[in-house]
């Protein structure tokens, strides 16, 4: 008997990746057809048609797409039957649950949350123990081939997996498991996508990322620590409407929402650019808003959309906040040094060559600028005085 689970997450329509070889779709299609609608089960909840459509919209603005896609959203969350997920749980804080279930957009709080189907997450559902376990498995042979499976957190492979039991067993043997039939995985978290601070130098219990133990299964990494809820639900949003996995960057993340740098998008960018930086903490400079690249910000070698959706309903982020960024979305940042130390040989594709250069280079900019117009002014200044001289001495004479 499947446990039903009180926890939730974000429904799913069928995900078939690009370049990924078919995996026993017909498995547990007849099961899968059995589940109701994303739209069905809005419906039993009392929303009405138009905050159902008001929904489409603003989920079409949040994922940077125009009003011709708010219907393709609602056709297929009218459609496409809710697919079963299954939210395992490695080395981790949980944090990316935590930040999931608080996602700022007053649907998808108030609403979705109450309806997405989970039939597994040790951590958020009601069922514990045996009859957990019972659950995980009665998923993964009933849907064959056609859930989801979320992974928060990493598997340690020392020890024979030891460092991490979950039901009795070593957790990278549940992931096998529950990878195996599953179409697609996310990985949720610096920890899922990199290894993060489980995996740091020397990393005594060899843990590594999703990837290193699933190589057979498309993976779509959402990296941060935590990543913003906003992201991990317009993640799969995205996978519901268009029935694939989006558009990926080289290290397998979404690319519309890790297409950019922080540094791109950051309101003190400007100040970078003139040259003008905060020096010490809580100095005028930090009260004035300059640019905190000297405090150590990761921003310039950040991909992320922490400088556009922000976090806490939009209301901030970490820079805006006074805190430079510390890079949780790019592979490695925990082994870089202090999170205090400026980044001064940016080597990323696509990033400046040195940061400090730049600055130093606009602020020379800025005083060749000044100087070049100092000059010209004196110059326009003694034209003018020669020009002015024969009418002088006419009037004299």
């Amino acid at each position: 008997m499947r446990i039903p689970s009180h926890a939730v997450i974000l429904s799913l329509g069928r995900v078939r990746h690009g370049v990924a070889p078919d995996i026993n779709r017909d498995g547990g299609g007849a099961a899968l057809s059995q589940i109701e609608t994303f739209y069905d089960v809005m419906r039993k909840q009392g929303i009405t048609r138009r905050s159902f459509m008001k929904y489409c919209s603003l989920t079409a603005a949040a994922l940077g797409l125009g009003p011709a896609f708010v219907p393709k959203i609602a056709h297929a969350m009218e459609t496409l039957p809710r697919t079963p997920v299954i939210w395992v749980h490695g080395l981790e804080c949980t944090c990316c649950s935590e930040s999931f279930i608080r996602s700022a957009h007053p649907l998808a709080g108030d609403v979705v949350l109450s309806m997405i189907s989970l039939d597994y997450d040790d951590t958020l559902m009601a069922a514990a123990g045996h009859q957990a376990e019972a659950a995980l498995r009665d998923t993964i042979e009933r849907y064959r081939g056609n859930y989801i499976l979320a992974v928060e957190g990493n598997p340690p492979l020392n020890e024979d997996g030891m460092y991490c039991i979950v039901g009795g067993k070593p957790f990278v043997d549940q992931l096998r498991e529950a990878a195996e039939h599953a179409k697609a995985i996310i990985s949720w978290g610096a920890c899922a996508s990199y290894g993060c601070v489980q995996a740091a130098h020397p990393n005594p219990t060899r843990a590594v990322p999703v990837h290193q133990v699933i190589t057979d299964k498309p993976i779509i990494r959402v990296p941060g620590c935590p990543p913003i809820a906003e992201v991990m639900t317009g993640v799969i949003t995205y996978m519901l409407t268009f029935d694939r996995l989006p558009e990926l960057d080289r290290q397998g993340r979404p690319a519309m929402f890790y297409g950019q740098r922080i540094h791109d998008k950051c309101y003190r960018r400007p100040h970078f650019d003139a040259g003008q930086f905060v020096e010490s903490w809580d100095d005028d400079n930090a009260r004035r808003g300059y640019c905190l690249y000297k405090m150590g910000c990761k921003g310039p070698t950040t991909y992320n959309a922490c400088s556009t959706i922000r976090w806490n309903e939009g209301v901030s982020f970490p820079i805006q906040s006074g805190h430079g960024c510390i890079g949780c979305s790019e592979d490695g940042f925990w082994d870089q040094g202090s999170f205090y130390d400026r980044v001064t040989d940016l080597t990323q594709f696509g990033v400046e060559a040195n940061a400090d250069q730049v600055g130093m280079a606009a602020a020379g900019a800025v005083a060749g600028g000044i100087a070049l117009h100092t000059a010209i002014s004196a110059l326009r200044s003694a034209q003018k005085k020669v020009q002015d001289r024969p009418s002088t001495a006419k009037e004299e004479a």
